[in-house]
């Protein structure tokens, strides 16, 4: 092939490469439309793929008025929106919107767009954007009429406890209603009536949580009312004792009813002093988890790590603790029988030993001894019959 054939081809591969990788905007997925609650929270998503990565705006039009679109920025409207966008093969971007009034009600629409000419003012952003839509209405929330928080104390223990609702305002008819607790729906309560009461027979710390009587609608978004009933933590469970080897790692727990869910700490009790644990010193690691805890030690130290460790749990209500006592045994403890049974073997030998070299010589008798005259049995005999001759006599 001719030299100058192939700088040809070279020249006619650069300049048709760009227009072989470029890839118009196109959505992956795209925002939903929604119906909401005032006062609820929105998130709308949209995910753009295209090449160069598409630009990705947010506009927003009132209801009845689809030809007048603004452009939405984030911590618009007194900071109750959020944008967040983030771009890498595909473009991503999420917008939120808090604490909503019926304002809120409208058209919002995603755009994308990676044509050059797409910021151009000149240019007619219909050509130049694509665009996803999606209605959001905000209806005026149900007005529900519901039980103060309850505190069960020392006193309320073991007493029942009756929680309140009364739907007194709705858009439109319910359905039926039910109570939840701790997100978890709770059996055999849902019923028809707009008013509904929940009852713990004896309320114990166990009880406590957070429970919600939630109003069902068929063509409305589920209105509710949040009651809590607080109790301080009762630690229903932890190790009483713990028994390990020096070197080896050790798990100590707590866990526990109560609500809110308390903060949780670790200390080591001394006497009457005791010293704070945390995740600084690289062998003590505390993990937290609601209603649990775990210390975990590492590499113990037969010197510095047995003692009493007590666990905390702490909320608005009170407190509670519990402690666990901690044994760190030797290397040596494995060998600790065998080494008793040596022991008693050496012991019973010493003895023998020395009983045998304290016995009297005369207890010995020597090879070497001259034995005695011994009696033959005729003189036995002759006596014998000396001893019935006298009896006859």
């Amino acid at each position: 092939m001719h030299p100058n054939a192939v700088t040809l081809v070279v020249l006619l591969g650069n300049l048709m490469l760009p227009f072989v990788s470029a890839q118009n905007a196109g959505f992956v997925k795209s925002p939903l439309s929604e119906t909401k609650l005032t006062g609820d929270t929105f998130e709308l998503y949209c995910e753009v793929v295209g090449n160069p990565t598409p630009e990705i705006q947010w506009w927003y039009a009132e209801v009845n008025r689809a030809d007048s679109f603004k452009q939405l920025w984030d911590g618009a409207r007194k900071r109750r929106v959020s944008i967040n966008t983030a771009y890498g093969a595909n473009g991503v971007s999420v917008l939120g919107i808090t604490r909503l009034t019926l304002e809120d009600s409208g058209t919002y629409e995603c755009r994308a767009s990676n044509d050059p000419r797409r910021n151009d003012r000149r240019q007619n952003p219909a050509i130049t954007w694509i665009r996803a839509q999606a209605t959001i209405s905000v209806l005026q929330k149900p007005k529900i009429n519901s039980s103060d928080q309850t505190i069960l104390s020392a006193d309320t223990t073991g007493k029942p406890v009756t929680l309140l609702c009364n739907l007194t305002t709705a858009h439109t008819p319910h359905k039926e209603s039910f109570w939840m607790k701790n997100g978890q729906e709770i059996p055999n309560t849902r019923t028809e009536q707009r008013n509904t009461a929940y009852r713990i027979v004896k309320a114990r710390a166990d009880d406590s949580g957070e429970y919600m009587c939630v109003y069902t609608f068929d063509t409305a978004p589920n209105a509710n009312a949040t009651i809590e009933v607080k109790a301080k933590p009762d630690i229903t469970g932890h190790k009483r004792s713990e028994n390990k080897n020096e070197g080896e790692n050790a798990m100590l727990y707590c866990k526990s009813v109560g609500y809110p869910h308390p903060t949780w700490t670790w200390r080591k009790v001394d006497g009457t002093s005791y010293t704070d644990i945390d995740n600084s010193t690289g062998r003590f690691f505390i993990t937290n988890r609601d209603n649990y805890t775990e210390l975990n030690i590492l590499n113990l130290d037969i010197n510095t790590d047995p003692g009493i460790y007590e666990c905390n749990a702490t909320n608005v209500i009170g407190n509670t603790a519990e402690t666990t006592i901690l044994r760190v045994r030797s290397h040596l403890a494995p060998l600790w029988p065998f080494l008793g049974v040596l022991a008693e073997i050496i012991i019973l030998v010493v003895i023998i030993v020395v009983y045998e070299k304290r016995k009297r010589p005369d207890d010995i008798m020597d090879d070497d001894e001259p034995v005695g005259t011994m009696k033959t049995n005729s003189t036995n005999n002759h006596k014998d019959k000396n001893i019935r001759q006298r009896n006859t006599k």
